[in-house]
């Protein structure tokens, strides 16, 4: 259905930089002509505490999370349908959307109700806003030394120029956004089931090879049983572990003298490198965090990848296949994007059988998972392509790159 899509008729220049061009009969004003920023506080904290994420825009937050949670919710600013909160310190990262409910968000969050709810659709502009083209706009106007300390005042968002259209094509676009979207998403659930069942293949390294070993319980939930004369232990007693280190882009070449290593495996080439040995990488930060892959002899490690450098008396392909099995990525710390904590990684605990087991281990697991891993890599290579597509796709169409209007006709017979 998305090949059919084709762009607007009629252009015109939006005046935006960061916008470009934008269909003719679209019109762009700044956010203060939509919204006004709201002050309104909670005089008893019995609403429902909202999160605001890059991931899920504004939703109730999970009751199992209390980390940074205040004794009382009073004075906690109040967030209604239909208005935008926004992470002030982390909306450069798109930590913000529209609430569709009523609840309660930090007193430092920028809180805004439309002055109008029958100009806007509410999951159009919640669309919107958490694109990558609006990303751009937040960065270049949140103000501040560092990163970590940039922020999105409201005069700020309110000077933000805003997109839109006919309400009736607004909602046009979100149906047929969703439309995809459960398309994608059911693709990329079959997509995790195989891995779930390629993972199933390989969990000869969590038992080893003998189905007549005596079997103790691990002590760790997601393993159960183990062979009796393994030991169970964190994983720094295994090996030390730190952060690659920052390479531009302009220093990665096609070619050159030193392969260069993310999160992800390969980036390139360099002149340069910063480790010379056998190391285990795992992805630090995005969707495929937790990521694993050996690398030999002299390359240069990105800030992206942890190198992990285990100790001698280890089998460093033992070590690689159980952390594969561990799945780390579900250890992630979901902020501004997903990502790894090294200290939280070096305190899980694992199933670790002798050295000369690891070997035997280290040896059939190669032979017999090679195809395995190599299926499981590409799968999910697959998804991370799928969910790339589906954000560009999103940006196309909200900011008026792709006209929909006859596709989601066709979908609303």
């Amino acid at each position: 259905m998305t090949a059919t899509l084709e762009p607007y008729p009629d252009y015109k220049p939006s005046g935006v930089g960061w916008l470009g061009d934008v269909p003719a009969h679209w019109g762009v004003r700044r956010a203060k002509f939509f919204y006004r920023e709201v002050d309104e506080r909670s005089s008893t904290g019995s609403e429902e505490l909202m999160s605001v994420s890059h991931k899920t825009g504004v939703t109730p937050r999970k009751q199992n999370v209390t980390m940074f949670l205040a004794e009382s919710n009073v004075g906690y600013k109040v967030c209604r349908p239909g208005g935008i909160v926004i992470n002030t310190m982390w909306a450069y990262m798109v930590a913000l959307g529209v609430a569709r409910q009523d609840g309660l968000v930090s007193p430092s969050y920028g809180v805004y109700r439309p002055l109008n709810q029958k100009d806007l659709n509410h999951d159009y502009i919640d669309i919107l806003l958490r694109t990558e083209t609006y990303r751009t706009a937040y960065s270049i106007l949140s103000t501040g030394i560092t990163a970590s300390r940039l922020r999105l005042y409201p005069e700020s968002f309110l000077g933000i120029p805003l997109l839109y259209c006919l309400l009736a094509e607004q909602v046009a676009i979100v149906n047929y956004l969703y439309h995809v979207d459960q398309h994608i998403q059911h693709y990329i659930n079959v997509k995790q089931k195989l891995i779930g069942l390629l993972e199933e293949q390989r969990q000869a390294v969590t038992r080893g090879f003998d189905p007549n070993v005596r079997l103790k319980p691990s002590g760790i939930d997601w393993l159960g049983e183990v062979p009796a004369h393994w030991e169970t232990r964190r994983l720094k007693t295994l090996c030390k572990m730190r952060s690659g280190d920052g390479i531009t882009s302009d220093l990665i070449e096609p070619a050159g003298l030193y392969p260069v290593y993310g999160g992800n495996g390969l980036r390139g080439y360099t002149t340069n490198y910063t480790h010379d040995g056998s190391f285990v990488l795992i992805g630090r930060q995005g969707a495929l965090c937790g990521n694993i892959h050996i690398a030999r002899g002299r390359f240069w490690a990105s800030e992206h990848a942890v190198v992990a450098s285990l100790f001698s008396d280890h089998v460093i392909e033992w070590f690689a296949a159980i952390l594969r099995v561990m799945n780390l990525n579900q250890y992630s710390i979901s902020a501004a994007q997903p990502g790894l904590a090294v200290d939280r990684v070096l305190n899980l605990s694992l199933p670790v059988p002798p050295p000369q087991e690891q070997i035997w281990i280290a040896c059939s697991t190669k032979r017999e998972t090679a195809d395995i891993d190599a299926a499981i890599d590409r799968t999910h290579r697959e998804i991370e392509l799928i969910r790339e597509y589906r954000k560009r796709l999103i940006a196309d169409v909200v900011t008026g790159k792709l006209d929909v209007r006859k596709a989601a006709a066709k979908l609303a017979k």
